[in-house]
């Protein structure tokens, strides 16, 4: 049985007020052949301005998103995230970073917390206390195991809740991306926010990110998430590099 789909119900709107409709009146079941020949006319005709339309959007989206202008002394951005919380991201984001360093000790690598809600990397890392800041008001990164690293966890109290709307959670994003002393880094592990929305967005379109990650568990319900993650990326350009999935093993003894 066919799918209703979005692309679906759009083609059967165009087609209820497109001019080329076609009407079938006693002349045209007379004359099959001519009925036939206006029907495949229509038909090219309002391809080729579906074709027409979908160049236009695509211009018209190129010129509002904003323009990637990579972080200072970063040179290659990853990002690790999934469509549910709770499947061990941060936790692969921390070893993500860690594994880097290990595998070439010459790499630098940052890590930074940008689940604003949700901050888990000052404990993974177990770091506490402020960021200072430069003589041109950066701060500087808490660092532990060698990693630098930037969290709202770091501003604000262990258990005091984050209760901000949209605008005030993009306005930290932007702080944690440009107003921070990263130094000069070869990788930038970025631990995301769970689900696919404003946050996710704004790093994609923001910076130049080189591949994502994506963290899930074997459950039905979280790679569904997941797999919602993998398309988010995928229509921003981001390509996903990997996919890892956390399995729960029971002691037998």
């Amino acid at each position: 049985m066919a799918q209703f789909t979005y692309s679906r119900l759009s083609h059967s709107l165009r087609l209820s007020v497109n001019k080329c409709s076609v009407l079938r009146t006693g002349t045209e079941i007379k004359y099959g052949q001519a009925c036939c020949v206006q029907l495949i006319r229509c038909q090219s005709q309002r391809s080729m301005d579906d074709k027409t339309l979908q160049e236009r959007q695509k211009k018209q989206m190129a010129r509002g998103l904003p323009k990637q202008k990579p972080i200072t002394g970063v040179k290659q951005v990853i990002v690790v995230a999934s469509g549910k919380g709770g499947v061990g991201k941060s936790t692969t984001a921390v070893n993500l970073a860690l594994g880097l360093m290990a595998n070439d000790s010459s790499k630098s690598v940052g890590l930074l917390d940008a689940d604003v809600y949700g901050p888990s990397i000052p404990k993974l890392m177990n770091l506490k206390g402020n960021p200072e800041l430069t003589d041109n008001n950066l701060m500087i990164p808490l660092t532990n195991y060698g990693v630098p690293c930037m969290s709202m966890g770091f501003l604000v109290e262990d258990v005091a809740p984050i209760v901000w709307r949209g605008l005030m959670v993009m306005s930290a994003i932007e702080k944690l991306l440009r107003q921070v002393d990263w130094g000069l880094l070869d990788y930038l592990v970025v631990d995301m926010p769970p689900g696919t929305g404003d946050v996710q967005l704004s790093i994609s379109q923001n910076i130049p990110v080189a591949g994502a990650v994506i963290v899930s568990t074997p459950q039905d319900i979280a790679l569904l998430d997941a797999r919602r993650g993998t398309e988010m990326f995928r229509k921003v350009h981001v390509p996903v590099i990997s996919a890892s999935v956390y399995k729960k093993y029971k002691n037998s003894s």
